[in-house]
């Protein structure tokens, strides 16, 4: 079972199997270093409900746009991170600038006027109405 991790590693990252080790003193932890923002989008009869995490990120910082059936969110990214060794001296340090975003696409257009922005602990939560569609029209099969 050992030996099937090891290959799995290997054909996922084929470089970081063959330096594994190389850095040992300098062990790098890929996990949360660069911004994703990942969201959950739920639809509703009459409105769409989506939840991005934006962990660290200032609500001033944070731009929402919805074209029609596309939403845009940017964010401007900051995040430090400082490793240090046991006698206290600083073996690493981290920093990370920049813009992320995300843009999706809905089934239905959203109104506009009545669209709702909130962020809270590092969560933005977008209440989309969905647009009422009057050039729709019921055709009676004859």
């Amino acid at each position: 079972m050992n030996k099937m991790r090891t290959s799995d590693l290997a054909l996922k990252d084929p470089f970081e199997s063959m330096f594994r080790g190389f850095l040992a003193p300098i062990q790098m932890d890929s996990s949360g270093d660069a911004l994703d923002i990942r969201v959950d989008v739920v639809e509703h009869e009459d409105a769409f409900k989506v939840h991005a995490d934006l962990p660290g990120v200032k609500k001033e910082d944070i731009n929402v746009r919805v074209d029609g059936h596309r939403v845009h969110i940017d964010a401007e990214a900051r995040r430090e991170k400082d490793v240090k060794g046991k006698d206290g001296k600083l073996v690493r340090s981290e920093r990370y600038y920049g813009t992320v975003s995300r843009v999706f696409t809905l089934s239905q257009e959203v109104d506009n006027a009545r669209a709702v922005a909130k962020y809270e602990d590092g969560v933005l939560t977008l209440d989309l109405p969905k647009k009422a569609n009057a050039s729709s029209k019921k055709l009676t099969v004859q």
